[in-house]
């Protein structure tokens, strides 16, 4: 599979635009709706979202180094790799989402938790848009990053990009479940 380059950045970017606005309607809602869990083991808004800026503290920095010591020039198409394609795809929220255990480090469940959070995750969302602006000028495909499991193992950008705001997409998704339930139950 491949696609245009421009096509690829841009539908993340609509995605990211959409994560924000999501974000920015959190700030109208009380700590204490956002800090709401379905059950014991289970995440609350704020801990969906400080799981993803403890990701993001990690990606964000990595791919804006790449892209600043890159020296590729842009390319017209993207071609996903194999073990970048499984991560992105892996992370696309479906209609019942998969169980999937997150590292210690990355699992804020019983964290003491504030707006600041969505707050952070906004400013991460934006730098992610500056991010993929920067992209269109390089290319995608030769341009490898870490990945925060391990420094051994590089993906493409294009597949970053993708594995990221997938990743988003999936928790997001989950803290709409989690404030659509509670809206029902409450």
């Amino acid at each position: 599979m491949k696609i245009s380059t421009s096509q690829l950045l841009n539908e993340l970017k609509i995605q990211t635009q959409e994560h924000i606005l999501f974000a920015e309607n959190l700030l109208q809602e009380t700590d204490g709706k956002l800090n709401y869990r379905i059950s014991h083991e289970s995440w609350s808004v704020l801990e969906c979202l400080e799981h993803l800026n403890r990701y993001g503290n990690f990606y964000i920095p990595e791919i804006s180094h790449r892209i600043s010591s890159s020296i590729t020039s842009h390319t017209s198409s993207f071609k996903p790799g194999i073990l970048g394609n499984y991560f992105a795809q892996s992370m696309l929220p479906k209609e019942k989402l998969n169980k999937m255990k997150t590292f210690k480090s990355m699992d804020p469940i019983n964290s003491q938790l504030d707006k600041s959070v969505v707050e952070e995750f906004i400013r991460q969302q934006q730098q992610l848009l500056e991010l993929l602006g920067k992209a269109g000028n390089i290319d995608l495909n030769k341009v490898k990053t870490s990945i925060s499991i391990s420094k051994l193992v590089k993906l493409k950008l294009g597949d970053t990009f993708r594995f990221v705001i997938y990743h988003n997409a999936r928790h997001i998704s989950q803290a709409e479940k989690i404030f659509t339930l509670k809206a029902v139950l409450v």
